[in-house]
């Protein structure tokens, strides 16, 4: 369902598809990621909307991101690509194979030449934040995606309420455990929404005095060192009940360690996300549940936004651009879902 706030954006949309059947000619949307479909480019008949003849076939929309590679970005490309094809832009997703951000960087650089009419950025880390300045003084709106630079010039963020994320997986470990018993959490620190998605886990945690959070394990972001460090914890506390992870990599080492363990179904995990690894511990019952992000929504929408700044102007004031008002949401929570032995098999791809 769209959002109401993009409702002229589509409305234009419309009006174009609307035209181009009244003249007779067929659409073909046949094409590679990031092609828009063809546009009509005769004139609308008289609607009395002079937006109906709107072309957008030539705006290019760019997100930029790292760790390429790992599944979980498999559905910011598929949210960019979709994008694209529904509101008929080009679209790019660029960024490294892995968590490089001097690699990362450059690519923001190269997105910048290219001058699009918005980029879209992954908040990793505050690194971003003078080329998502330099970005701002060339006329290019930035917002970021999926982590927040929120003191950075960017203009919105749409992505996870991460703190409501992680009391999300806090309350359903708790749930898990009987209220009671020695829990880890594990995550790569220094990265905001990993950070805020541990704040939201302790708040959730604050409601049962009977459950004591052990240790804060540091999964860098690799599974293998997930797994090691998760191993270590389970012989540290043997008697532990519950593991919180932050990430896909960190939920794919807890299962790697309780299997190895042989605490199968004895030490409940609480996953991040819907990996195959994940899915498959979830079948077996290895990980009892994941809290799965809607991630093909952060580019999917945030897309929608940058078009909605460039073209419509929503009266917030007698004069926006005066007044300073740029007529978006500033803040877009795409929202998480529990998933468990109930619902995996919709997740799988």
């Amino acid at each position: 369902m769209r959002n109401k706030r993009f409702t002229r954006i589509f409305g234009i949309l419309t009006a174009v598809i609307l035209a181009v059947g009244m003249t007779g000619c067929s659409g073909n949307s046949a094409g590679t990621e990031g092609d828009a479909a063809p546009v009509s480019q005769e004139a609308p008949q008289e609607t009395g909307d002079a937006s109906a003849a709107l072309d957008t076939s030539d705006e290019l929309y760019i997100e930029v991101a790292a760790l390429g590679s790992d599944p979980y970005f498999y559905d910011h490309k598929m949210g960019m690509e979709m994008a694209g094809k529904e509101l008929g832009v080009r679209t790019e997703y660029v960024g490294p194979a892995e968590l490089d951000m001097n690699a990362m960087v450059a690519a923001f650089e190269q997105a910048i030449a290219k001058k699009p009419n918005g980029i879209l950025v992954i908040g990793f880390d505050k690194q971003l934040e003078p080329a998502i300045q330099k970005a701002t003084d060339a006329g290019i709106p930035v917002i970021t995606l999926d982590a927040d630079l929120p003191d950075s010039s960017r203009i919105a963020f749409v992505g996870t309420g991460n703190k409501t994320a992680g009391k999300t997986g806090g309350e359903k470990l708790a749930d898990l455990i009987g209220g009671k018993g020695k829990v880890v959490m594990v995550y790569q620190p220094g990265q905001s929404n990993l950070e805020e998605r541990g704040d939201g886990f302790k708040e959730a945690l604050a409601a049962y005095p009977d459950i004591e959070l052990v240790e804060h394990i540091d999964s860098q972001q690799d599974s293998v060192v997930a797994a090691q460090n998760i191993a270590t914890a389970l012989q540290k506390y043997p008697d532990l009940a519950g593991i919180a992870c932050f990430d896909a990599t960190g939920g794919s080492g807890a299962a790697t360690a309780v299997r190895e363990a042989g605490l199968e179904g004895k030490v409940k995990i609480i996953a991040m996300d819907r990996s195959s690894e994940i899915l498959e511990a979830i079948e077996e019952g290895v990980i009892s549940a994941s809290v799965a992000q809607q991630t093909a929504l952060m580019p999917y929408y945030g897309t929608q936004i940058l078009m909605n700044l460039n073209h419509s102007n929503v009266e917030i004031t007698t004069d926006n651009a005066a007044a300073g008002v740029l007529g978006i949401p500033a803040v877009v929570d795409t929202g998480v879902i529990i998933v468990d032995e109930n619902n995996y098999q919709y997740f799988k791809r």
